[in-house]
Parts: structure tokens; sequence; C-alpha cells
């Protein structure tokens, strides 16, 4: 299908810490928004903007040219999309489905299977950079799709990312994703030591930061998270409960494939320590907490 600004109509499910930022963008990009969350408040800023609220994802979708979701868990993916008043049940044929959702792999291959057998356009597009990549549209946007689909929908994909790759058929932007957080596992617990080892060798942690960002251990997380550490900002760009999710479906993926992933193993362990302390609404940086007990 061929993207029209203000024709086609897109319905966006989910307005959390990220979603909301991107279903603005597409807002503000020209396009007919409607727009539905659990939590109709989230949804006010847009509505006073000019979106349009839908009901449920059955109504969302059944007003949509394009549907896109960005919600929890895999759970509430399976739900708004295969549930009675869900996406599936609402969407018309011709309808593009597009879960930005990190989410099991199987799940997006068998939301995809049945969206094909009734007429649908399924694309999973997982995406990496938090609040702040949300907020700037800069996001990392790994799809698993048909390429001709993808291709079509560059223009919303632009809209809220920079970085964006198809990986191949269905599932593959899910399992693309999993790879993103097994590496981010591991370098969130070596930023973590990082700062702690350098306050107890008695180094100003910030001129430290300085040197070691802009070298070989520079990462993304070194750039943008430590320095919210230093300033005691825990607030969530990325929940500690979201990454234990994501952390799982990937501990789970890697058994499956019958892979060891001991740096992935450790860090759900130390995350689920700290959630256990009470820190699970809290950004992935809340981590520093544990190295200052």
């Amino acid at each position: 299908m061929k993207l029209e600004k203000g024709k086609t109509v897109v319905g966006f499910a989910g307005l959390g810490v990220m979603g909301y930022s991107m279903a603005g963008h597409i807002l503000n990009g020209g396009y007919d928004l409607l727009v539905y969350n659990r939590t109709k408040e989230k949804g006010l800023g847009l509505l006073a903007q000019g979106a349009v609220w839908a009901d449920d994802p059955f109504s969302l979708a059944e007003k949509s040219d394009v549907v896109i979701t960005m919600v929890g868990y895999p759970k509430d993916v399976e739900e708004v999309y295969l549930g009675a008043r869900g996406i599936v049940a609402g969407a018309r044929p011709g309808t593009v489905l597009i879960d930005m959702t990190t989410s099991s792999p199987g799940l997006a291959v068998k939301i995809a299977e049945i969206a094909a057998e009734k007429g649908f356009f399924p694309i999973d597009a997982p995406v990496s950079g938090g609040d702040k990549g949300a907020r700037e549209g800069t996001l990392s946007i790994m799809a698993g799709g048909d390429a001709g689909v993808f291709e079509a929908m560059l223009p919303l994909f632009e809209l809220m990312g920079k970085n964006i790759v198809l990986q191949g058929g269905p599932g593959s932007g899910q399992h693309t994703k999993m790879a993103n957080q097994i590496a981010l596992a591991s370098n969130m617990m070596g930023v973590c030591e990082a700062l702690a080892y350098s306050k107890k060798a008695g180094l100003d942690p910030e001129t430290v930061l300085r040197s070691i960002s802009g070298g070989a251990a520079g990462s993304w997380s070194l750039s943008n998270l430590a320095p919210r550490i230093l300033a005691g900002d825990f607030a969530p760009g990325f929940f500690v409960k979201h990454f234990i999710k994501d952390m799982k479906i990937a501990i789970e993926e890697s058994e499956r494939m019958n892979m060891d992933a001991p740096g992935l193993k450790q860090a759900f362990s130390k995350y689920e320590e700290l959630a256990a302390k009470g820190h699970e609404n809290e950004g992935t940086q809340a981590l520093f907490k544990l190295y200052g007990e």
C-alpha cells in the first residue's frame, strides 16, 4: 500500500514512555492518527494535538490503514492482536500490522501467519534507543516481514528512527532485538562496575567517564546512561521490569537453540535481584544501586 499524508489513517496502541513520543512523530508527520491506551489519560496530550481516541484495539483497527503497537509484554501483544476485541478481529483486509513491542520471536511468527491468512500485512519491528531515541526520532528499528511492505512503510519508520534495517522474514526483527538485549545486558554490568571501581579508587567518576567513553570502552549506555547514574537520575527511559522480560525471552530462545549465554544469565540474575529490592519501575541504570551497597 502507498502511504498518503492527510489520507492514510494510522492507529497507534500503547502510549507509554516510548510509544507516546513515537505516536507524536507520526501525528506531526502529517498522518491522521487514532490512538488507544488502557489508560486514556496518557493520550490526552495527543488528543489535544488532533489525534482521535479509539475505545479498544478492535475499534482502532477497523478504522486504520496501518496499525502500530508498542505495548509491554508478550501477553499484552497476544491480547491486543488476538483477543475477542483485538486488532485481528477488527482490521480490514489489506491493513498493515506493525508490532514494535519487544516480544517473543515465536509469537511474532504466530501473529504473522494468522494475519497473512486474513489478508493483512504483518511486520515485527522492535526498537532500541530508549526514551531519548523515541523523543528525538532516532530509534534503531529492526524489522522482520515482507520486503515490499517494509519499503512501503519506510516513511513512517523514518519519522521514528534513523537506523532502520529489514533483517528477514517474520520473527527476524524480534531475534535481532534479542541480540541487542544480550549485548546490552553484559554492557550494563560493565558500565556500573566501571563507575563503582572509579569511586572506590578515589577518582572523580565524571572525569573518568570523559576518558573512557571516547575510547575502546565507549558504548551507547556509557554515553547516555552513565551520566544519569552520576546525577542520581534513575527515572525509566526503559523499565527494569521490561528489561527482565526481554532477557527472559532471550534466555529461552538461547536454550531452544542449544546455546549457552553466561553473560546474559548473570545480568538477568542481577536485575532480578534489583527488582526484588523494589526497583522494577526504575530505569535500567538503577542496576548501579547494587554496586553501591
